[in-house]
């Protein structure tokens, strides 16, 4: 609890409770002046998260996000709550890959349809 405080202080935002989920939250100064809610106690590597969605600590202790690609492979970022947040809807991060996802999707039940019944070796009589 002590490291999570000083952290907090630090970064001179306070620990608020997300209205979706309950869930802890941590409001941010940003180099804009503004504030952001960042999931607490994270820092994940910066390339595994899209480019618009990375939030770096600056020397002061504010937040700025870090659109640069690749980003240094060591790099740590922050990302908002809302990305982990399980009771809101995850963003559009890649359209490309929605698409991708919804096209397997429909590839998928295709797959798993059942075949069509086969026609009779022998037609009847029309007549």
């Amino acid at each position: 609890m002590g490291a999570s405080k000083k952290s907090t202080r630090r970064l001179g935002g306070a620990r608020l409770m997300c209205p979706y989920c309950g869930l802890p939250q941590e409001r941010v100064a940003t180099i804009e002046h503004d504030w952001v809610l960042l999931e607490p106690d994270m820092a994940p590597l910066a390339h595994v998260v899209p480019a618009e969605h990375r939030w770096i600590e600056t020397s002061d202790g504010r937040v700025a996000v870090y659109g640069v690609c690749p980003p240094d492979p060591f790099q740590r970022c922050r990302i908002e709550h809302r990305l982990a947040c399980p009771e809101q809807a995850l963003p559009d991060l890649w359209p490309w890959l929605t698409s991708l996802r919804g096209e397997n999707a429909r590839q998928a039940e295709r797959l798993n349809e059942p075949e069509p019944p086969r026609p009779p070796e022998e037609w009847p009589d029309a007549g």
